[in-house]
């Protein structure tokens, strides 16, 4: 497991939105990785696991900030960084590290530990989500719906995200090099749909074309809990 330092601490407040309704959402795990990584490939390997779950929606999501030690992440996205940072300032960490698993927008985990992965998933699951999320998909149109059943509106962010559910990599050099790896789920596209305060019902159609899956997250403001998730394979 490698960190980078953060910038300066910035302090972040959230009051928690009640969570009543829409049982056994899938739990959203987003795993930051890298391909310049040693610590990581076992970390990859665990999300071909759990990408093959249907209570869990896994997310690779490849950072650049190891690009400059011999091997240049061919999914890396510099925007897959900049929310992991945003993730450990609102948690009051100092510095980000990879392989680092982030579960329903919470708790945070080393990507290569199963059974601290599996631990926090149970835990995520016994928690209700507030939001019931719906997708039909209709040739490249996405339509999605969502329904808050908080108890007082909250400041939500809906996103709808594409993936890559599986690529192998030859990677010839940095700490990887010689091996051919395996990856899962890579993100590839992230999109803010709008954002919500769950008065009413949310509806959006999106192009969307090609046949990538595509999952929609809703997630409380300034990088918060998960609050809703839906998928289409």
């Amino acid at each position: 497991m490698v960190r980078i330092a953060l910038f300066p601490l910035i302090a972040w407040t959230f009051a928690a939105a009640p969570a009543l309704a829409q049982d056994r959402a899938p739990v959203v795990v987003e795993l930051f990785t890298s391909q310049g990584c040693s610590s990581c490939p076992p970390a990859d390997k665990l999300m071909g696991r759990l990408a093959e779950r249907d209570d869990v929606i896994a997310l690779a999501l490849h950072v650049d900030y190891w690009d400059y030690i011999g091997w240049k992440d061919v999914f890396a996205d510099p925007a897959n960084s900049e929310r992991q940072r945003a993730y450990a300032k609102r948690a009051g960490r100092r510095s980000v590290y990879t392989p680092q698993m982030i579960v329903n927008g919470e708790a945070s985990v080393v990507g290569a530990r199963p059974m601290e992965v599996s631990d926090a998933i149970d835990a995520a699951e016994e928690m209700p989500m507030p939001v019931a999320v719906t997708l039909t998909r209709e040739g490249g149109a996405l339509s999605v719906t969502a329904e808050y059943s908080g108890a007082a509106p909250v400041d939500m962010v809906v996103n709808a995200i594409r993936y890559e559910p599986s690529q192998d990599v030859h990677i010839t050099r940095g700490e990887n090099a010689g091996r051919t790896l395996r990856y899962h789920n890579v993100v590839t596209q992230w999109q803010v749909l709008d954002k919500w305060r769950g008065a009413e019902t949310f509806k959006a159609q999106v192009d969307l074309p090609g046949a990538q899956p595509v999952v929609v997250i809703v997630q409380a403001a300034g990088h918060g809990p998960v609050l809703g998730a839906a998928r289409l394979r």
